[in-house]
């Protein structure tokens, strides 16, 4: 699954005088949530321009949201045996081929075969299509999927695309963690190799996590990484929490550390 972001803005001779803007694209697999695919593009760049470029293997379900809507692109994926989970646009055109029988208490209001009647969707998109239109009763929310997936349930359906949100907290945790708000160079380079960084940052974070199979979120163990920077420790231990030495520490920080870690 992706999404196109505007990262942040910053200052190029390549843009306006007074601020430029970049979009950060990733593909998040959705086993283990761990980017597969990162590009990195100009902010004029529309998203799906971005997605167009990323080679899905067969058989992926790539999940996005609206802004990467293009009836031509819908049609190359399904070609490519690749599945595509999105929401249906508000003034999209479309006949209903079938009606699918639906579970109501499932939250799931229709489950319906379509095929797109614009001029222009039916010819940039002559496939049948799923439209699956489902209420979230947690956050009271509405919403209407278009799908080229048959076989999954529409329940499921609905599930992939709530999944999407881990998409808002890995740029929540690219930005706020690595400090990626703001950036130490203006020029073009600069901006790039502090984003790629992030990026790296990000996954050998998660690489220790799997490793040392510890219970803390990866922002405590980037915490307890800053703690111990200049420190000679066995790490795995030290991530687990069973080789913090109190006497090296002295009261203040020894609390302040167990704190900030989620320890006490």
């Amino acid at each position: 699954m992706f999404v196109g972001f505007p990262v942040a803005d910053f200052r190029t001779t390549n843009f306006r005088t007074t601020k430029g803007a970049i979009k950060l694209h990733v593909g998040l697999n959705h086993d283990g949530y761990l980017p597969e695919f990162v590009s990195v593009t100009e902010g004029k760049c529309a998203d799906v321009t971005a997605g167009r470029k990323i080679q899905f293997p067969k058989g992926s379900i790539v999940v996005m949201d609206k802004g990467y809507n293009e009836y031509p692109w819908y049609k190359q994926l399904n070609d490519k045996g690749i599945t595509f989970v999105t929401r249906l646009k508000k003034n999209a055109q479309y006949r209903v081929v079938k009606r699918h029988a639906v579970l109501n208490n499932k939250g799931v209001g229709s489950d319906q075969t379509i095929e797109l009647i614009g001029m222009q969707a039916a010819k940039k998109c002559p496939i049948r299509l799923r439209r699956i239109a489902y209420r979230d009763t947690t956050k009271g929310k509405y919403y209407v999927f278009l799908t080229n997936n048959f076989k999954l349930s529409a329940k499921s359906v609905a599930g992939l695309y709530k999944a999407r949100c881990q998409l808002e907290l890995f740029f929540k945790w690219i930005k706020q963690n690595p400090k990626i708000k703001s950036f130490i160079g203006t020029s073009k380079n600069a901006v790039m190799t502090q984003i790629w960084v992030a990026m790296c940052i990000y996954l050998i974070v998660a690489f220790l996590k799997l490793q040392s199979k510890a219970s803390k979120s990866m922002q405590q163990i980037l915490r307890v990484l800053h703690f111990n920077l200049f420190e000679k420790r066995d790490l795995m231990a030290l991530l687990r929490g069973d080789s913090i030495n109190h006497r090296r520490y002295n009261p203040n920080q020894f609390l302040l550390l167990l704190k900030l870690t989620g320890q006490q």
